[in-house]
């Protein structure tokens, strides 16, 4: 059950594109926001 909500949890952060965020995965956003 934990490796399943890991990977999950590795998908939503890294993988996951949102439109709202310009086409960018919530890692990839901030680390362009930081610069």
């Amino acid at each position: 059950m934990k490796a399943g909500l890991d990977e999950y949890i590795h998908y939503y952060n890294h993988e996951r594109i949102k439109l709202r965020l310009n086409g960018l995965s919530p890692v990839d956003y901030r680390a362009q926001a930081a610069g």
